[in-house]
């Protein structure tokens, strides 16, 4: 039996016994796993650094911050996510309990990705395990320093047998995704996304695929575009260009190219400097494969930015090109590396159909002052999620679902919606074995009458019976009911008094 076989049988074997049903284990895991965070801190960074060149406070921001916040969140959360969510009723389950009760779903297999080695692996991490699931994580190999690290070293913060750390390369992957999981979360390439669902499939295993593209930069023309390419330096070039929701490429009309041009020109040197491979903020491509494939892009194309390199150091310049056509290789993968294309537009009706002509964007930014425009782009485009005037930062807010449509991936994470993803949403009805009466229409035999009720009961309309609209309920029936009675009181009290006037003049007439 493989060490990938191995792992998952102690997984689910684990699971089984029913550790991880108490909320108060899951709290305890998540704690532990706060504090591999908190006290590993420089070990994480030190790692990064020599996968990526990123600096020690590149790696806080961009993966340790946005972990804790999520581990503090879902401790915080937990009892609440958990509890039984009651839904609407309608006449026939009027008296009944009726509620979604959230369930862990067994084993889950994470797959991590090597651009952001820490925040992209474990941020899935902490869904599982606040839903109760085992999970088995596969970091990826090419990020091989924090790979061999998290394997290292999260035995000794978590329970190594529920939460098992596999790593290899693409072998040790393929034999993970041909045992039987209960749930795949995948975050990488679309290519890869695909064998991913189609492994995944042999065994009706539902999966989470967090994928890529092309995500487009719209920036009109009277918007402020000194500060909208200050944002979207930031968000192309941060991590070597090696973010998936980075801006692929610019959308413009031509009499603002060259103006945007220079100003991503200023807001480099700003940033990096004269020379960005001397500046600690700036990192390298992953390895030599993907500074090949990089550099194959820029073939044919002269840079109006950068454009310089280093192999021996996988380092490659901020880039921009500009004038590029939409037909270009450039414009056909995801570049996924610090190559900034910029394609003109005649309009914001021309930057739709581009959009819309392509395949559906991870991410799409608009950069524009006139709210009825961005209105407008919004409802009339469609990508996994949607940023105005600033990049990547809707990421952030664990309140939004983060995930892609389409071609850039299915389900969504982040906050509540990871533990979402990652539980099963039992349907539960309770019911009393009383007022038989009540059911008799529609037992058989069938009639008219009984058709007539249980379509009336069927067609009524639904009843929220959630823990406040019931007090409501209560009270305004209460409320109702001593205003009937108190009428009821006068009513009687006024029928009283006129008998009483009519039994006085009877009386004074007779004498």
């Amino acid at each position: 039996m493989s060490r990938e076989q191995l792992a998952v049988q102690r997984a689910r074997k684990s699971f089984q016994t029913g550790n991880t049903k108490p909320l108060e284990y899951r709290i305890h895991q998540l704690n532990s796993l706060l504090r591999f965070i908190t006290e590993r801190r420089r070990d994480i960074a030190d790692a990064v650094k020599r996968d990526l060149g990123k600096s020690e406070h590149g790696t806080e921001l961009f993966e340790t911050l946005g972990l804790e916040g999520e581990i503090k969140l879902a401790i915080e959360k937990l009892a609440e996510w958990a509890a039984p969510r009651p839904v609407e009723k309608n006449l026939l389950t009027i008296s009944d309990e009726v509620y979604v009760q959230p369930e862990p779903l067994g084993v889950v297999l994470i797959i991590g990705a090597w651009n952001y080695p820490w925040a992209v692996t474990l941020q899935p991490l902490v869904g599982a395990i606040a839903a109760g699931n085992a999970a088995v994580v596969k970091p990826s190999e090419l990020s091989e320093y924090s790979s061999l690290l998290l394997r290292a070293l999260l035995p000794r913060y978590l329970d190594k047998d529920l939460y098992p750390v596999v790593t290899g390369g693409v072998s040790e992957t393929q034999e993970l995704l041909r045992l039987r999981f209960d749930h795949v979360f995948y975050t990488g390439s679309s290519t890869v996304g695909k064998l991913v669902m189609e492994a995944a499939a042999r065994h009706l295993t539902p999966v989470t695929l967090e994928l890529g593209g092309k995500s487009p930069c719209y920036i009109d023309k009277n918007c402020d575009i000194r500060i909208a390419c200050r944002r979207i330096t930031w968000g192309k070039f941060v991590n070597c260009g090696q973010t998936c929701i980075a801006p692929d490429y610019i959308l413009c009309e031509p009499c603002i190219q060259g103006q945007v041009v220079e100003c991503i020109r200023q807001t480099l040197l700003e940033f990096y400097g004269a020379d960005p491979k001397c500046s600690p903020d700036y990192g390298r491509i992953i390895n030599q494969r993907h500074f090949s494939r990089v550099m194959s892009l820029m073939e044919g194309y002269t840079p109006v930015v950068g454009g310089q390199s280093d192999a021996s150091q996988c380092y490659i310049a901020p880039t921009v090109l500009k004038d590029v056509p939409p037909h270009s290789r450039l414009m056909q993968e995801e570049i996924f590396g610090p190559l900034l294309p910029i394609v003109t537009v005649s309009d914001m009706d021309d930057a739709i159909r581009f959009i819309n002509e392509r395949e559906k964007p991870l991410a799409m930014y608009i950069f524009c002052s006139d709210k009825k425009a961005t209105k407008r782009m919004i409802e009339e485009t469609t990508s996994g999620g949607v940023t105005v005037n600033d990049v990547m930062m809707h990421y952030t807010l664990s309140s939004l679902p983060f995930g892609g449509v389409g071609q850039s991936g299915m389900g969504c994470y982040h906050g509540k919606h990871t533990f979402d993803q990652l539980s099963h949403h039992r349907a539960c009805l309770v019911r009393s074995l009383g007022m038989e009466s009540v059911n008799l229409a529609r037992y058989p035999p069938q009639d008219r009458r009984r058709a007539r009720r249980v379509r009336m009961a069927l067609k009524s309309p639904l009843i929220d019976m959630s823990k406040r609209t019931f007090i409501w309920a209560v009270t305004a029936t209460v409320i109702g009911f001593g205003l009937f009675i108190t009428l009821l009181v006068i009513l009687l009290i006024a029928a009283g008094l006129n008998c009483t006037c009519w039994y006085w003049r009877g009386f004074y007439n007779y004498f």
